[in-house]
């Protein structure tokens, strides 16, 4: 242990590695093991099976990689693998066996990726030479099995890692059907982010008397800054793509990957934020492996900064130059949502997690901080105001960076000419309004809604009180909202809501039902939201919130109802 380390932390060479890899680890600069690799080492060294659960980026690859070198032969004569380590994703197999190459590069070490997208011919070549270490995809790892390439009678050790992310791309049974080759005699060990129940049931089958070790999210000190800050905007669905720019915009990463829902959303959104001036490419399910490589070749060189992508696609990435995650939609699990955000804030880098919540996910979000025990900010999306004056910002750091790295003299003539004809401040002035512009510093003019969040049980809620978008009371029998004996619509409007013109009634098949389903289901509005509603034969109207009523509008410009395009508009006359 050196002089300079605390006395409660141990050095790789107190966790029993041998020298060649505790001197390999300093070649690499590693200083002291993190609290993952100082408790799973030892047991592992030992035999012991292992359960383990700690977050993305903590240092597992190293708590299970240096065990196995460690039982490893230097030199080791035998072609068939003693190790074999399952991973979910082709991404994350690579890094794997470029870590363990790294550190048994002393011993001697034979490391081979096995995925999917790569010639079979290759690995096959490789295995016939032999092989220490397998690292494989489970679904590739199957075809080597019932081809017969892919010796397992040999393996010492099976680790599982990002067990449950293997468990949701569906890889449970080829799960089972690899281990079920292995040894009985094989020591196990399980790596899991989270521990869901059918983690714990693998490992009841698999794992003899496991040595179970969890980590926790670091604590921040007092006064020291967190590794991820976390925020969260409430927009409204029809103002995010627009929301998403400007909190970009204002937070300018170096990288970022935005995650969505599905291969649609993702290519509409990404197409938005090339429009923006943001260079963004799209990672899906829908995309073959060469295209998913060139996206990644163009982030990692930095000619790409925004990454767009279904959790699928995304799966096993490590991008070192990340700094901000965004979730455009909240994540329906709580689990994704700590995967997503372990991606950034990794090796004491400081990291932005963002998520776009609609006005009715603002309970999932509460349940995500009941469950990682961390507050998640609610901030208000920037104004128009606020981006202009970040803008400026850059614009004067831009200029200023300029200054400081001098060769201006060429311009000179430029400014001295002007400067016999106009006041030097007027020229300086025409000199940032140019720069500025060509920033491609677009005016964004439109204004996003700002929603406060709303107490639990109010609205946007299913438990809700009847509140409307201004948090006002509103009664749907209230005299006057149903209209007069003749039927005719009334036209009093309840506290805090405004009457629409729907330009569709009877004649057309409309029902009450028919306009509820498609406000609620188009907006964010839910149906407690919606207050009376009355249909004649050419027309109908309905009542919405205040504060909902322009987002009803353009949100029925882009559906249908019955089929047909209708046009929704604000009440003429309203008393």
């Amino acid at each position: 242990m050196s002089a300079d380390q605390p006395a409660d932390v141990p050095a790789f060479v107190d966790l029993g590695l041998r020298s060649e890899l505790v001197d390999a680890l300093a070649t690499l600069g590693y200083e002291e093991p993190t609290p993952i690799q100082a408790e799973a080492i030892p047991p592992f060294i030992q035999g012991r099976d292992l359960l383990g659960q700690a977050a993305t980026g903590t240092g597992k690859t190293a708590a299970f990689a240096l065990p196995i070198l460690e039982r490893m032969e230097k030199d080791r004569a035998s072609g068939a693998p003693m190790a074999l380590v399952l991973v979910p994703t082709r991404e994350l197999a690579m890094q794997v066996s470029e870590a363990i190459h790294r550190y048994g590069r002393p011993l001697g070490a034979r490391v081979l990726p096995i995925f999917g997208g790569q010639p079979i011919s290759r690995q096959l070549q490789a295995l016939r030479r032999g092989i220490d270490v397998v690292v494989a995809t489970p679904g590739r790892a199957i075809d080597h099995i019932n081809r017969g390439t892919l010796p397992l009678d040999e393996v010492e050790v099976v680790v599982l890692d990002e067990a449950d992310e293997m468990l949701d791309m569906g890889f449970a049974e080829d799960i089972e059907a690899i281990l079920t080759e292995t040894p009985p005699t094989r020591q196990t060990v399980l790596f899991s982010a989270t521990m869901p129940g059918r983690i714990n049931a693998i490992a009841k089958r698999h794992l003899t008397d496991p040595v179970r070790i969890e980590i926790a999210r670091p604590t921040v000190a007092s006064g020291d800054a967190p590794k991820v800050r976390q925020t969260a905007y409430l927009v409204p669905r029809s103002h995010k793509a627009a929301a998403l720019g400007r909190i970009l915009d204002v937070e300018s990463p170096t990288a970022a990957i935005v995650f969505c829902r599905t291969r649609l959303e993702v290519d509409e959104l990404t197409e938005t934020m090339n429009g923006r001036g943001y260079r963004a490419e799209a990672l899906h399910g829908g995309m073959d492996q060469e295209q998913r490589d060139r996206v990644m070749n163009r982030l990692r060189a930095a000619t790409a900064d925004l990454l767009v992508a279904t959790d699928v696609a995304a799966r096993g990435l490590d991008i070192d130059q990340l700094t901000h995650v965004v979730n455009f939609d909240v994540p329906s699990a709580p689990e994704s949502y700590v995967h997503r955000i372990g991606r950034v804030g990794r090796a004491g880098r400081e990291g932005v997690a963002i998520t776009l919540a609609e006005p009715r996910q603002h309970r999932m979000l509460k349940n995500i901080e009941r469950i990682t025990k961390q507050k998640i900010a609610i901030e208000k999306v920037p104004t128009v105001a606020d981006l202009r004056t970040r803008r400026m910002e850059l614009t004067r750091a831009t200029l200023e960076e300029m200054i400081l790295e001098g060769g201006l003299d060429p311009y000179r003539t430029v400014v001295e000419t002007l400067a016999d004809e106009y006041d030097v401040m007027e020229v300086a002035l025409a000199a940032v309004k140019l720069a500025h512009e060509s920033s491609g510093a677009a005016a964004d003019e439109e204004e996003i809604p700002d929603i406060q969040p709303r107490p639990e049980g109010k609205a946007w809620d299913k438990d809700g009180k009847g509140k409307g978008a201004k948090g006002k009371p509103w009664d749907k029998d209230k005299p006057g909202a149903k209209g007069d004996k003749a039927g005719r619509p009334a036209r009093g409007t309840s506290e805090g809501m405004t009457r629409l013109y729907v330009a569709a009634g009877r004649s057309a098949g409309i029902r009450p039902g028919d306009l509820v389903g498609a406000i609620a289901g188009e907006t964010d509005l839910s149906g407690r939201d919606i207050g009376s509603i009355e249909i004649a034969d050419r027309f109908s109207l309905v009542e919405v919130p205040e504060g909902g009523a322009d987002q009803v509008i353009e949100a029925m410009k882009r559906t249908t109802l019955k089929g047909k395009k209708v046009t929704f508009r604000r009440e003429r006359y309203e008393s």
